[in-house]
């Protein structure tokens, strides 16, 4: 459906609007260069890796490949 954009895992659906797409796209842009220039403190990058030890190179790198995706996708 042109202007919206489905997420899946398994049998569940999420719809995103266009307009919250490109905005979850560019709060994910600018998480990835604040993780990638240091600028997200260690708390945050913690709470932001799911668990995984943190890593500000790899959440930087999955930001920005996140975000990349979600605008060619729009």
């Amino acid at each position: 459906m042109p202007g919206s954009m489905t997420i899946s895992h398994t049998d569940a659906l999420v719809m995103l609007s266009h307009q919250d797409a490109e905005r979850l796209a560019g709060v994910l842009s600018g998480l990835s260069r604040l993780a990638a220039t240091g600028q997200l403190p260690a708390a945050a990058t913690a709470a932001l890796s799911g668990g995984d030890p943190p890593d500000r190179a790899e959440l930087a790198t999955w930001c920005h490949n996140l975000s990349d995706y979600l605008r060619d996708h729009l």
